[in-house]
């Protein structure tokens, strides 16, 4: 009796030490992988505003991040956003409530920094008690606002839709005008040698400088790559003839990935929504800041 108690203190005591090595594993692994994935989506952001291999910049550049939330509240919703009221001097955040119209139905300060606001449990739950008693929440997507000296030069604009197998997860640039600066594919399972080609500079770059309107109407197009519009999608050219043939296809549909083109149209029917909707959603919150006098940081 006294070895078989013997026994089990000894287990308890060593499953207890696993646990506990596990449990500091996970935490220093965890904290690891939120940095290298924040290191990842900065590389990203200012490869997007085309800062590739060290460039440097700006100190006069910033960026604004602003939430956009979906408020339910009895048998109504409507559309909530965080947005900075300053940038790098923790001036907090302003609540902006908006009908499903585009109507102003409120604001009110959040005393929220920019650190707190990246941690979604800190910012869901300034959010939550911004908008009231009675009403739920829910997160629906984060836009950046990139200014230099003020004036805004771009907004970055993360997405996420069906693909040929699983979602596919991007990134985009747009500028004031909301033509495509660029696009990156952050993730996706589509199919290796067919629908992967995604992210391939060949095909993601035959959306940068598509302006707003050509946008809205683009489509997919079976057919061959011209050969030189090819090189120029590869970088394989001059700056400045990668330059003649963005213009030269600016307003024509995009080239699919051959065997793959129900992935080539998921991606850019994905893009053209994302691009679509968030022009309509700035509009009108840039009409409710300028007609409420609302004092934000871009």
């Amino acid at each position: 009796m006294k070895n078989i108690i013997t026994i089990v203190v000894r287990l308890t005591l060593s499953c207890l030490l696993a646990a506990s090595v596990m449990g500091i594993c996970f935490i220093f692994t965890s904290n690891a992988k939120k940095h290298n994935e924040h290191v990842q989506e900065q590389r990203v952001i200012y490869e997007l505003l085309g800062y590739k291999g060290g460039a440097k910049i700006p100190d006069s550049m910033a960026l604004h991040e602003v939430y956009r939330y979906v408020i339910t509240g009895g048998d109504k919703q409507s559309i909530g956003y965080l947005v900075p009221q300053g940038h790098g001097k923790d001036k907090g955040f302003l609540f902006v409530n908006i009908d499903l119209t585009g109507g102003f139905l409120a604001s009110k300060n959040v005393a929220l920094s920019e650190s707190e606001a990246l941690d979604p449990k800190i910012r869901d739950k300034a959010f939550e008690q911004a908008a009231g008693p009675g009403h739920t929440v829910k997160f629906a997507d984060q836009t950046i606002v990139v200014t230099d000296s003020g004036a805004r030069i771009a907004y970055l604009l993360g997405g996420k839709f069906q693909g040929f197998k699983t979602f596919i997860n991007v990134m985009l640039a747009v500028d004031p005008g909301f033509a495509i600066l660029g696009l990156e594919v952050l993730e996706h399972e589509e199919d290796p040698g067919l629908g992967a080609e995604i992210d391939q500079d060949y095909f993601k770059n035959q959306f940068k400088g598509k302006p707003f309107e050509a946008l809205k109407a683009i489509d997919v197009v079976k057919a061959p790559i011209p050969s030189d519009y090819l090189q120029a999608l590869n970088g394989k050219v001059s700056e400045e003839d990668i330059m003649k043939f963005r213009e030269q296809y600016k307003g024509k549909d995009v080239y699919a990935l051959t065997g793959a083109t129900i992935s080539s149209k998921a991606v850019t029917e994905g893009v053209k929504g994302i691009v679509t909707k968030f022009g309509y959603r700035l509009n009108v919150l840039d009409k409710i800041l300028k007609e409420q006098q609302l004092a934000v940081s871009f």
